[in-house]
């Protein structure tokens, strides 16, 4: 059994080009919307630490995220990163002003 090299820049980059499209095509169009134009202002600044973060994120159940996001249900602990704290800063800070400071 071999060690894996060190993820390549080429590598990283695939990754958040797939993270994007993974973000907009989700099945349910609220958290298109929520991760999509999220991973559009962040991905391509992302560290192979952060992406990894966000393709775990992206695997829990919509319905689940999308009830985190709009405080129908409390985030628990372990989903309570912050990495997630920063979506919902970002999309916070969109909806008063109409676009992205972060």
């Amino acid at each position: 059994m071999t060690l894996s090299a060190p993820e390549t820049e080429l590598d990283l980059n695939a990754r958040r080009r797939r993270a994007i499209f993974r973000a907009w095509h989700r099945g349910m169009k609220e958290m298109d919307f929520i991760l999509g134009r999220y991973a559009d202002a962040h991905a391509d600044s992302m560290s192979v630490e952060e992406i990894r973060e966000f393709e775990r994120l992206m695997d829990v159940l919509d319905r689940d995220l999308f009830k985190w996001f709009t405080g129908e249900c409390t985030v628990p602990t372990e989903e309570d990163t912050p990495l997630f704290q920063s979506i919902l800063r970002f999309h916070r800070i969109e909806l008063k002003t109409g676009h992205h400071e972060e």
